[in-house]
């Protein structure tokens, strides 16, 4: 049943129950996105590991997250077990073999994987809002913080670069109003306020450097199989928010860096979205619109990427409308909403006339799903019950022990695993300051050793007839005016200058950011 080009998915079934035909997705069509839902225990992760086993054996890099740690044993060879063999035979998989794939395993934590992380540069104004929560008012402000620091030269690389930043946004809100729209102090102080929670929830972590390059995602092993990058997740999905806004800006990057190449025979790597639900709960309306036009778009560069969801209501209709290749999983129907789920299923495959799709839906096996993928010119299959043949790779998490094997012999073992802190916003700033605070104590101190200065002459004279005394009184009186009427420059005042100086002068130097906010390089 395996063919060269395909990837076997399973084997479709009959009304009688009878095996009809092998399933496959075709890899020249793996670039045009896919959904894989289904409600909890039917099957979903073990149709994802046949998936992402399918693109690794035909030289295809995958990414995918790991929720429950059982993606990680697609790392290990697989061990003959009654259901496997049972469905093999049950589908007639007579060429059934067992196998191992290259993985690369990641993690925000640096506990489970290796280290990855971004700056807040690269991240960009729009993900850090959503990340945030951020009000709109607040979003500007995110705004304009971005814009300084790109137009000054000041790299935003982790979270106390960004905070420095606002510390002096805020204390020179009026001088900056004026020449970027209303700073508020108030929105400044919520998104310190923001800034602590998410430093509380861990997200300090995922912002700094080494940062992430999108090459060593997109690895091949030695033996030509595409590399499977597995995010641990399972610790990440405490913060559902940093979770949804990291895949993301990881897809984002995937698709301002990758060049334009048409219809390739396979893709260029693949993207597994789970709980993709979280991706959409609550997101504006504009993030919503670009997260569809990235999906659109990004078909071209070679990227498949395929929600993994328990509801196919979770996913917006105008994103729905990309995804060609589909396996739905069963669905519970008791709710209204669960009815709903399955009309708008069954509605969104290419009929099959041999039966009513809202009906089996609700009736599905575990490992049994509704197939459809895209075929000849690009158009669905006619939808087929299939059952889904039985992964190659464990099933199952791997031991510790076992992780860190693999991890011992990573190919970017040591690449990602220490912090780097180098001289960014935080640093700049702080210099400017120190230097402007040093210039205004020797300011201070001549004008205080010339107050003390003993006078060189001796005698009387009247006032306003000339004499030294004269002369010194006026000058102490010049002093107390300018004391009196000017009020000395702070020392954030006087950075403040400088970065405004700069800005000045780079204003046509401004950085170039992509649909969703991060960097083109």
């Amino acid at each position: 049943m395996i063919e060269d080009g395909k990837i076997f998915i399973g084997a479709s079934r009959n009304p009688d129950d009878s095996i009809n035909k092998p399933e496959y997705l075709d890899l020249k069509f793996g670039n045009r996105h896919g959904l894989v839902t289904g409600a909890t225990g039917t099957g979903k992760t073990v149709t994802l590991q046949v998936l992402a086993e399918g693109f690794s054996r035909a030289g295809v890099p995958v990414f995918a997250a790991d929720i429950k740690g059982d993606l990680s044993g697609i790392a290990a060879k697989g061990e003959a077990k009654d259901f496997l063999t049972k469905r093999a035979e049950q589908i007639g998989f007579t060429d059934y073999e067992f196998d191992q794939f290259p993985v690369i395993f990641w993690d925000l934590f640096g506990e489970k994987g290796h280290r990855v992380r971004t700056t807040v540069a690269e991240m960009g104004p729009l993900l850090l809002a959503r990340l945030m929560d951020a009000s709109e008012p607040q979003e500007g402000v995110i705004n304009i913080a971005f814009k300084l620091a790109d137009q000054a030269g000041l790299p935003l690389l982790d979270l106390k670069d960004f905070t420095s930043l606002l510390n002096y946004m805020g204390e020179n809100a009026t001088a900056l109003s004026n020449q970027y729209g209303l700073i508020s102090k108030a929105s400044v102080g919520s998104i310190q306020r923001a800034l602590l929670v998410l430093e509380q929830q861990g997200a300090e972590h995922f912002f700094g450097e080494p940062a992430l390059k999108i090459s060593d995602i997109m690895r091949t092993s030695n033996n030509g199989y595409g590399q499977i990058s597995v995010l641990a997740a399972d610790k990440l999905m405490m913060n559902p928010r940093l979770y949804a806004t990291f895949l993301l800006w990881l897809l984002s990057e995937l698709f301002e860096e990758l060049p334009e190449v048409g219809d390739p025979d396979k893709p260029k790597l693949v993207f597994f979205f789970d709980e993709a639900h979280l991706l959409f709960n609550d997101a504006p309306k504009v993030l919503v619109e670009r997260v569809e036009q990235v999906v659109r778009l990004i078909r071209s560069k070679g990227v498949g990427v395929y929600f993994v969801t328990q509801n196919p209501l979770d996913v917006p209709e105008t994103v729905l409308a990309q995804l060609g290749n589909r396996a739905q999983h069963a669905l519970r129907a008791y709710s209204p909403r669960e009815q709903k789920a399955v009309r708008t299923a069954a509605d969104t495959f290419r009929p099959n006339p041999a039966f009513d799709c809202a009906t089996v839906i609700t009736n599905l096996g575990t490992g049994e799903a509704l197939v459809s993928t895209l075929e000849a010119k690009g158009a669905p299959s006619i939808v087929e019950r299939t059952l889904v043949r039985p992964p190659s790779g464990r099933v199952g998490p791997l031991t510790d022990g076992e992780r860190q094997q693999i991890m011992d012999r990573s190919p970017v073992l040591g690449v990602y695993d220490e912090d780097i802190d180098r001289e960014s916003a935080f640093e700049i700033l702080a210099a400017r300051a120190k230097k402007a605070a040093d210039a205004d104590a020797a300011k201070r101190a001549q004008e205080e050793a010339a107050e003390q200065q003993p006078s060189s002459t001796s005698g009387w004279s009247l006032p306003g007839f000339g004499g030294s005394n004269d002369d010194n009184q006026q000058g102490r009186s010049q002093s107390r005016g300018r004391s009196s009427g000017y009020q000395r420059e702070t020392v954030v005042e006087a950075a403040m200058k400088s970065v405004a100086r700069t800005v000045a002068t780079q204003v046509g130097r401004a950085l170039v950011r992509g649909i969703l906010g991060s960097l083109k390089r």
